[in-house]
């Protein structure tokens, strides 16, 4: 086995270790907090495999270690949720199921099918990955989290939202995805003012998407089209 193969799987095996302590820490705390908070914990440590896609060497097909990350996921979070077919899994998994029993039904399904099919598409873009993921996991939740707690000026188009919650959201998915301009600029010398352009861009899909999308559906909608209008402003770079 080549030296570089094997720092590719052993990379896979932390992200593989990563997940499993993130869902027993789920597990912890989600008694302790709100099913929305631990929900949104969720949400947001999962979006942190941005940070190591850029590091996997093996990312096209039939090597592509970033879709071997994301893959098994779309399966196990069926299996926890309300439609799975083996009911004993979820008490094995509390973390994990409890979880997607307390937010929309087929939620974190449909988020790893997002992330899968941008790591498909895009392992060898990880910054574009990341202009998908960013506003549903860190965005998305500050929004969700803000908005039950201060929004006053509530809407409902096809969701109940507030207006409290929908500005939280832009500006935490600019935000991060500026200040990510300085991580992925410097690993692939990207142009830092059309990146901060594009990052608008995409904050802005993402917060119409996020507000006119019927629940749950917001996890394929706000990753994948946010994605696509970074893609687009930035030139296809």
């Amino acid at each position: 086995m080549s030296p570089d193969l094997s720092f590719n799987l052993t990379l896979l095996g932390i992200c593989y270790l990563y997940i499993v302590v993130i869902i027993i820490i789920t597990g912890k705390i989600k008694d302790r907090l709100p099913k929305n908070i631990s929900r949104k914990f969720l949400h947001m440590m999962i979006g942190n495999f941005i940070w190591i896609i850029p590091f996997f060497t093996y990312n096209t097909f039939p090597l592509n270690f970033p879709f071997f990350v994301a893959a098994p996921f779309i399966l196990l979070t069926f299996l926890v949720s309300p439609g799975t077919p083996l009911k004993g899994l979820i008490k094995k998994l509390s973390g994990l199921g409890d979880v997607t029993f307390g937010g929309h039904t087929y939620g974190l399904v449909f988020y790893a099918i997002s992330y899968t099919t941008l790591a498909a598409l895009f392992s060898d873009k990880p910054w574009i990955i990341a202009a998908g993921i960013i506003p549903l996991a860190y965005g998305d939740a500050a929004a969700s989290i803000i908005g039950q707690k201060w929004g006053r000026h509530q809407f409902n188009i096809c969701a109940k939202k507030s207006v409290e919650g929908s500005l939280t959201m832009f500006a935490v998915c600019f935000l991060v995805l500026a200040a990510s301009s300085a991580f992925f600029g410097y690993l692939y010398s990207l142009p830092a003012i059309s990146f901060i352009v594009a990052s608008f861009g995409a904050a802005f899909v993402a917060t119409l998407c996020e507000a006119l999308t019927p629940r749950g559906l917001d996890n394929i909608a706000v990753p994948l089209l946010s994605a696509v209008t970074f893609l687009l402003i930035m030139g296809g770079i």
